[in-house]
Order: C-alpha cells, then sequence, then structure tokens
C-alpha cells in the first residue's frame, strides 16, 4: 500500500491533469479597476476571488503573468506576487514552474507554510532573526545577480530606484519599489529555490520597512546604498555588488534598532 499522503496524492492529481489538456488563453481582465488603497494585495485577491465567484474565471483558466497583472492593476509586481501567494494559501491558484499560475477547482489545499507567520516582527527577537537571515543571503543574491541579469533587468532595477527617488516623502510607494527592487536581484540571480525563499518573507519585509521609513534620515540613507548595489551590477561587478548589499543590510539594520527604541518610547510615553 503506497504511504503517500491524500494531500500530495491530490495535489500530483491536480498538476497531472493541468499538464494533460491544452491550455486555453488567458481571459481578458479589462474589468478590473485600478488599486488605491494600501492593502494592496487584499484588493487584488477579492478581485479575482469575484471573478472566480461569478465564472469569469473557471478552473483551468491561466492568470496572466505577473507583469501584465501589475499593469493591469496599477500596481507593483510585489503587489501581484503576494496577491498570488495568498490565493494559493486559499487553494484557488496553483502554480506549475515553467508554465504559469491557473485556477483551481477550489479543493486544493497549500501546504506551504510562508516564513512571514513563523518571524514575529514585532518582536525584537523576530526583527534580529530576520535581519541574520538576509545577511547570510542577499549579499551573495546580488553576487549572482551581477553575473546573470539581463540588460531588460537592469533597466528595471533602475526604474525601481527612480521611484524610491520620486517617493522619498510617501511611504507607499517608496517601500512597494524598494521590495521590488530586492527581488528583481532574487529574480537575476536566476535560482528557483532563492526567489521562493525571497517571496516567502516580502510579508515581514515590508512590515520592517515600514518601521524603518520613518527614522530621520532612513529612506536618504537606503538610497545611498541602493545606488551603490545598482552601480556594481550595471558594471557586473560581483564582488562590489556584494560589498555594496552587506553594507546596505548594516544599515539596515542600525535603522531596525532605531525603530524599536521608538517603538519602545512611544510605548512608554502613553503607558
Amino acid at each position: 500500500m503506497s504511504m503517500e499522503s491524500k494531500p500530495h496524492r491530490r495535489k500530483a492529481a491536480n498538476a497531472a491533469w493541468y499538464s494533460s489538456r491544452t491550455m486555453p488563453k488567458p481571459p481578458s481582465f479589462a474589468g478590473y479597476t485600478a488599486i488605491q488603497t494600501s492593502r494592496l494585495y487584499e484588493q487584488i485577491v477579492q478581485q479575482i476571488e469575484d471573478s472566480i465567484m461569478k465564472g469569469t474565471l473557471k478552473p483551468g483558466d491561466q492568470l496572466p503573468a505577473e507583469r501584465e497583472l501589475a499593469q493591469q492593476f496599477g500596481v507593483s509586481r510585489t503587489a501581484v506576487r503576494e496577491a498570488v501567494k495568498a490565493l494559493r494559501e486559499k487553494g484557488l491558484v496553483e502554480a506549475f514552474s515553467g508554465r504559469g499560475t491557473f485556477i483551481t477547482d477550489g479543493t486544493a489545499q497549500s501546504i506551504r507554510q510562508s516564513l512571514d507567520r513563523m518571524i514575529k516582527i514585532g518582536q525584537p527577537d523576530g526583527s534580529m532573526q530576520l535581519a541574520e537571515v538576509r545577511a547570510m543571503l542577499e549579499p551573495e543574491i546580488a553576487a549572482l545577480a551581477a553575473t546573470r541579469i539581463e540588460d531588460s533587468q537592469i533597466d528595471m532595477l533602475r526604474e525601481a530606484y527612480a521611484v524610491m527617488d520620486r517617493h522619498r516623502n510617501d511611504p507607499e510607494a517608496f517601500i512597494e519599489a524598494d521590495l521590488d527592487f530586492h527581488l528583481l536581484l532574487a529574480e537575476a540571480a536566476d535560482n528557483a529555490i532563492i526567489l521562493s525563499l525571497i517571496d516567502s518573507i516580502v510579508g515581514v519585509l515590508r512590515e520592517q520597512r515600514m518601521r524603518i521609513f520613518n527614522v530621520e534620515g532612513g529612506p536618504a540613507r537606503g538610497q545611498i546604498h541602493h545606488k551603490k548595489i545598482l552601480e556594481a551590477i550595471e558594471r557586473r561587478d560581483a564582488a562590489k555588488a556584494r560589498e555594496a548589499m552587506r553594507a546596505h543590510l548594516q544599515q539596515v539594520s542600525q535603522d531596525s534598532k532605531v525603530a524599536l527604541k521608538m517603538g519602545d518610547t512611544h510605548l512608554k510615553a502613553n503607558e
């Protein structure tokens, strides 16, 4: 008797079903509206769920590519990533490597446990653990990206940097572009496992950035480091990219400590 679990068999059956059929052309998403609230990904999830409930999207339908969805919803690719992750966790979509993301029949349940549920960013230990993980991963990601990045990805990095420059006084826009900048580096590293690891902590990365955005001079310091990272990537200099990312993460760690102290002071003032 097979010892394989029922969820595993069901997921395998779903994968076989999707791979065995001719994939339909992605449906038109022209009816969606641009997102304007701070909880961007939740709004995207709601609109896609509504389309499923109305029957506009049916099991087996393929969602448009990430970049196309971002353009149609008027949001960053980071917000689209989080929306797709939330839909996976609800069992409404399945992602298949190299083929795209498809609407399921609603019975599949994701077994993926996102790291942002394990790390409690509001606690000092959680913040420090996140800093340690980033220090281990991101300098090497930057080094890999420097040697593997495509010209089109460099253009997107430049655009993310420019958006941050234009929105130093707008936390929502700045943070979304900041997340895109780092996720673009993970994509450019051309390693699916690396991308999945970074993707899984986007939620806590956003929370961390929200906390340090109000630290005096935080965005300006971040941009100094982002520029150095970008310049090293443009020169395809792995060693300099690694060094620049390491210096950036040290700055982020220092600002995080200041933000924690600011939070403690605020709590004591309200006791």
